[in-house]
Formats: C-alpha cells, structure tokens, sequence
C-alpha cells in the first residue's frame, strides 16, 4: 500500500509540473488563449442580448445591432461599408463585436471609450440607425415587457440611454470565442495544428507580425499609422485617431484589429478593400513591414490565421417583449423628419 502510495504522489507530481510546464509555455507567447467569459449579472446580459436584436432601438424599426454585427456571420457583416438608414452607406467597415470587450477603445479610431459608450453611438448616427438617443427611450417605455425587466436590472422606473448602452455592453462582453484549435496548441495539445499551420505560426512571429497583433485578442492593444514603412493608399476619407485628437500626426493611426476569427469577416480592413486573407497579408506585410511574401509564405500565415476562429456564440434568438398600443409602429419607407 506504501509503495503504491508513492507512485501515486509521484504520478501526481509529475502531471502538475507537466502542467506547469506547459503554462509557462503558452505564457512565453507572443498570444495567449482566450478564455470563457464570466458572467456576474444574467439577467443584465439577457436584457442586452434582446436590446442587441431588437430593431425597435432604430427610426425605421428595421435595423438592430445584429443587423451590422451579425453573430452568425463572426459578428461583422461582410460589406465594405454597412447598410444604414434609408439605405445609407457607412464610411467605414464594420468591425467584428466577438472579443471586442478585449480592445482598448471601441471604433476604428478609438473614439469610444468602451462597449457603453460604443452602443450609443449607431443609435443616434443618421445614417446608422437614424434615431435618437431620446426616441430610444421613449419607444422601450412603451413596452411593459421592458419597463418590468429595467425595473428588476437597474430598480428604475424610467428607462434611460444610460441603462440601454449599459445592458447591451453586458451582453457583447460575453461575446468571448475561446477553445480555437490555436487556443488548444497553447494549452499543450500540440496535434491541434498542423504543421503547415505551425510553420505560419512561426512566419507570422519572423515576420514581425506579433509587433500589433498579440495578447489574447491578437491585436486589439494599441492604435498604429497603417502604410508604415510603405504608404497605404486609399479612396476611403476616414482619417483615424486624427479625426478625433485633431493632430494631424495621428492620421491614418487605427486601431489594430483582432485577428480572432479572422477568416470569418472579409473583407478586411477600414475600408474594406482587401477581399482575401491572401491579399489581407500580402498588403499588410509590404505597407507595414516591408516584407514581400512568397507564395508558400502567405498561404501558411493564412491558414495559421484560420486555427484563430474559437466557438462561436451559441444561444437561443431572444424573444423580444411585445409592443403596446403606444409603441412607433416600424415604417422603413416613412421620410426622414427634418430637424
């Protein structure tokens, strides 16, 4: 029985510095893996999940937050610009909403602090969802379904802009896509990958690619001038952070995005002109590292790249509270009111 004591403990001591082993590994990586989201507040996050598909948040009663973050779609819409109101076209592409909790700031210019601030802002763009942050509120107090549920969420008896953007913002941080075959080669599964994927891995480190594109979310941390070592010409008039700082040395900084899920949203970039990975890559390795890519060298960073895409969410659709008798009636052809 002793001995067999023995052999057990040293069995368990030898899987716990395997163990460790393996995470000091992964933490030695440019990447981390992504793991699940916590959820604290469940009736908060089913608040926002319902609001995110609600189109009565829109003038029209057409356009929802899914409508251009579509989840079935990794959380983009694949257009170089969105569909707005009135068949508005958007200035810039829509960014992915999965694992956007994980980013410094929200927008391509990192206008929005976070996902609060972010969610208030297509309601009242005109040529997002044309609404008003006043006609918002206004609707879902109309609805008892909702004046219950804020009641319980928040204990208020009016439904503000502030509790809207709040449960919304909820609900988009548990959009986390863990357990991607990359995640698991992190974790120590080392058939996870292929080789060809392996050897993309490492061109992707050699290349210089991990200099903006690390971390958990592999990208997201930092804003950078895009056209670094060679410009990045573009018909697109989005000017980055300088739109927003007001210093024309931020322009054409941009928030790098999340390479998570990546072969999910063509196309790629702000304004969407790259409609392959390949040509996703290629670009990015000349304009940013000056690095020109052999063939072979592009397809095995793409199909690295793909080992990215984790599980996606997977839920039942929300079943939005009903109308009342005093809730706008949806008109997507009605005139826009003039101010």
């Amino acid at each position: 029985m002793r001995l067999n004591a023995i052999h057990a403990a040293l069995a368990a001591a030898t899987l716990t510095l395997a163990l460790g082993a393996q995470v000091r590994a992964a933490e030695q990586e440019p990447i981390q893996p992504l793991e699940p989201a916590k959820i604290t507040d469940p009736a908060k996050v089913e608040l926002g999940k319902q609001l995110f598909f609600d189109p009565r948040l829109s003038r029209s009663g057409w356009i929802s937050c899914n409508s251009c973050h579509n989840l079935s779609m990794g959380g983009s819409d694949n257009f170089k610009s969105s569909v707005g109101d009135h068949w508005a076209q958007g200035g810039i592409r829509a960014p992915t909403v999965l694992n956007s909790s994980l980013n410094i700031a929200q927008f391509w210019d990192g206008r929005a602090k976070d996902l609060a601030a972010q969610a208030g802002g297509p309601i009242a763009n005109p040529i997002e969802m044309g609404s008003t942050h006043e006609a918002a509120e206004k609707t879902l107090d109309t609805i008892p379904g909702y004046r219950t549920q804020f009641k319980k969420v928040y204990g208020v008896d009016k439904i503000g802009i502030d509790q809207i953007t709040d449960a919304i913002a909820a609900f988009e941080a548990t959009l986390i896509t863990p357990n991607s075959r990359f995640d698991k080669w992190l974790k120590g599964d080392k058939a996870a990958i292929t080789a060809d994927e392996l050897a993309g891995y490492q061109l992707f480190k050699d290349t210089g690619c991990v200099a903006c594109h690390n971390g958990p979310a592999v990208g997201g941390g930092s804003y950078q001038k895009f056209g670094l070592v060679h410009e990045y010409k573009t018909a697109n008039p989005a000017t980055g952070r300088a739109g927003v700082t007001g210093n024309d040395g931020d322009r054409m900084m941009f928030k790098v995005p999340t390479l998570r899920n990546i072969e999910l949203t063509p196309p790629y970039f702000h304004d969407g002109s790259a409609k392959t990975l390949s040509q996703a890559v290629a670009t990015m390795a000349w304009v940013q590292l000056g690095k020109t890519l052999t063939p072979d060298q592009n397809a095995k960073i793409v199909a690295f790249l793909k080992t990215l895409t984790g599980d996606q969410p997977s839920f039942p659709l929300p079943q939005l509270p009903p109308s009342s008798d005093q809730t706008p009636r949806p008109d997507p052809f009605a005139p826009v009111a003039k101010k």
